[in-house]
């Protein structure tokens, strides 16, 4: 039998999935005795799940009216669950190409800032981990490994800012798992390769070749993901 944190966990999931889908439109009223019932739970679980959409801009109380779905305006569009269930969403490639957008004008610095720190090792092993990973064609490797680089890179800058973000990027890269996007989510050597350019610049101590490294690194996957997103 379920628990009562696997009731909440599925109801809010539930929710907050259908809101970013589109199912549930702006405008639109949640009525906890509604949901309640749909899912067959306590009002108490209900509420909680509602606390923590609208903690997200998913959601708004209203007095005498209820709680209101709100537009992607007020989504905290940088949180990981949220980036989650817009990566499951016909948002896929939107998101992707948002968030590669924002990387571009962040990692570049956090890569200049990384170069000669201590932070820099870190980053460098972990693209050796990704080519490593790629010539046993072992994906989950892969996708670890790159998680690590990109948050050795962000962490390693010093700024916590861009530590905070890294959590952002985390969440972006496990997004392109879906076995339905092989062709985006096919892990190449070439990929990994630039990887290590930006790895190996920040072991040298060269902010000037991480910035540009990590810069080209960047823009290549944004233009893949533009090229390989569905035509209107």
């Amino acid at each position: 039998m379920p628990t009562a944190r696997g009731l909440y966990a599925h109801v809010l999931e539930t929710l907050g999935q259908r809101i970013v889908d589109g199912v549930l439109v702006p405008g639109d009223v949640v009525r906890p005795e509604h949901v309640a019932d749909e899912f067959g739970v306590s009002r108490s679980v209900v509420r909680e799940a509602l606390r923590v959409l609208q903690s997200l801009g998913l959601v708004e109380p209203r007095q005498r009216v209820g709680t209101l779905v709100r537009g992607i305006a007020t989504w905290e569009l940088l949180a990981p669950t949220v980036i989650r269930w817009r990566g499951a969403s016909p948002a896929y490639f939107v998101q992707q190409r948002e968030l590669l957008e924002l990387r571009l004008g962040v990692e570049p610095v956090a890569a200049s800032l990384t170069a000669g720190g201590p932070g820099a090792t870190p980053v460098l092993e972990a693209a050796r981990d990704m080519l490593d990973a790629c010539g046993r064609q072992d994906g989950h490797a892969y996708l670890e490994a790159d998680v690590r680089f990109h948050r050795a890179l962000l962490t390693g800058s010093g700024n916590a800012v861009f530590t905070h973000f890294a959590g952002t990027v985390e969440a972006l890269l496990r997004t392109r798992t879906s076995e339905s996007r092989d062709p985006i989510t096919g892990w190449t050597r070439e990929a990994a390769l630039r990887h290590e350019a930006v790895g190996l610049a920040v072991v040298d101590g060269d902010a000037e070749a991480a910035a540009a490294a990590a810069s080209a690194l960047v823009r290549v996957t944004r233009d893949e993901f533009i090229a390989e997103a569905p035509s209107r």
